[in-house]
């Protein structure tokens, strides 16, 4: 089955407002008319300004987190009405950096998932394993149970508008990559999870992203898998020039 393949750029912490408008004005003409969907997942304080420069491109914007809840008292927090007032389509919602750095758990995650399904948000779910945990064998296991809960309670209809983003921790920002066929392997179990979960009818339509040092050397590689229909891209997102080679990667 066909599924058109989705690149997100995650800056995480990086570029102000004023250096995000010079990258997104560099990185509109360079993937105009690609035949991939293209995604910039931008700190909140970026937002506005890349919304207003990307209305009416092929650039969708994203955020790199939310809360669960509406509105309270939630300092320092932002909800999904927020971010689409916005112009914000995409979330990025259980990056291994929140569950390391700021308590993010398979939990959280699902609540989330849910809120952003209910605003009709895309959420990109995020997996994965530490080196420790792929060393031991775990991997597929660990995976298996991260898609498991974040999926708890959400409808099928629901579970394939959702990207799910497969990161080895151990690859990200490391400039270590797993292998085109390990990267795969993983990305199959978890097509695999949603089969049993959902039918192989949403398996075949949800799209499962590789993130953990993909750049435009690898990218071709890695997005010619048979389970793999895109990236989740770190540091090599900052360049326009690489991100817009990643995004127009020769399969």
């Amino acid at each position: 089955m066909s599924r058109k393949k989705i690149v997100a750029g995650n800056w995480k912490m990086n570029k102000t407002p004023s250096e995000a408008e010079n990258l997104v004005r560099e990185l509109i003409p360079m993937v105009e008319g690609a035949d991939v969907d293209v995604v910039v997942c931008v700190p909140f304080t970026d937002i506005c300004a890349v919304s207003a420069l990307t209305k009416g491109t092929n650039i969708a914007v994203g955020a790199q987190n939310m809360h669960f809840e509406e509105s309270g008292a939630y300092t320092g927090e932002i909800s999904a009405d927020m971010l689409l007032e916005l112009g914000v389509k995409y979330v990025v919602l259980g990056h291994s950096e929140r569950r390391q750095y700021f308590a993010e758990t398979c939990e959280t995650v699902n609540k989330k998932a849910k809120v952003a399904l209910a605003k009709g948000l895309v959420p990109i779910v995020c997996c994965g394993e530490s080196l420790a945990e792929r060393e031991l064998g775990v991997t597929a296991e660990l995976v298996r149970s991260q898609v498991k809960k974040a999926f708890a309670g959400i409808s099928a209809q629901d579970a394939a508008k959702v990207v799910i983003a497969y990161e080895p921790i151990w690859a990200i920002g490391t400039g270590k990559t797993a292998t085109a066929q390990q990267a795969n392997e993983v990305c199959a179990v978890i097509r695999g999870v949603i089969a049993e979960l959902y039918g192989q009818e949403t398996a075949d339509v949800i799209r499962i992203q590789y993130g953990g040092s993909m750049n435009e050397s690898n990218a071709a590689e890695l997005m010619g898998q048979s389970d793999i229909d895109g990236g989740l891209i770190g540091g090599a997102s900052l360049k326009a020039g690489s991100f817009a080679q990643i995004v127009k990667y020769k399969g």
